[in-house]
């Protein structure tokens, strides 16, 4: 039975994404990279990653971009808002985001990435 693959959302020219890319490499950690604007996430995707960090939808949203704004979204928005916009414009995604055996982590600082892996 192979190792699940270990799939790394970033997005091109993210200064962040390239960070902690180049971190998983450096550790023999070769990611299936997933460019969020070319496949962008779904509703029911980005809900389970939130499930997978241990954290809420909304700890997944760029709330400075200005895609944020122009979709009315607040701190008040439900989850639904908030899916519904990130799949709509990708941007809102926090990013990098490292998912693997059932576990995701964003990668802000990009180190937060190794997290997921016993490289002791």
């Amino acid at each position: 039975m192979s190792d699940p693959p270990v799939l790394f959302h970033n997005k091109a020219n993210c200064s962040k994404c390239a960070g902690a890319l180049e971190l998983l490499r450096a550790s023999g950690i070769e990611p299936e990279v997933v460019d969020i604007t070319v496949q962008p996430l779904g509703a029911a995707q980005l809900r389970d990653i939130a499930r997978m960090t241990g954290a809420p939808l909304r700890a997944l949203v760029r709330t400075g971009e200005a895609a944020y704004a122009a979709a009315g979204l607040d701190d008040d928005s439900s989850d639904d808002a908030l899916a519904a916009a990130m799949v709509a414009h990708p941007e809102l995604v926090e990013r990098p985001i490292l998912v693997h055996r059932g576990r995701a982590v964003v990668g802000r600082p990009p180190e937060r990435v190794l997290e997921l892996f016993d490289l002791g």
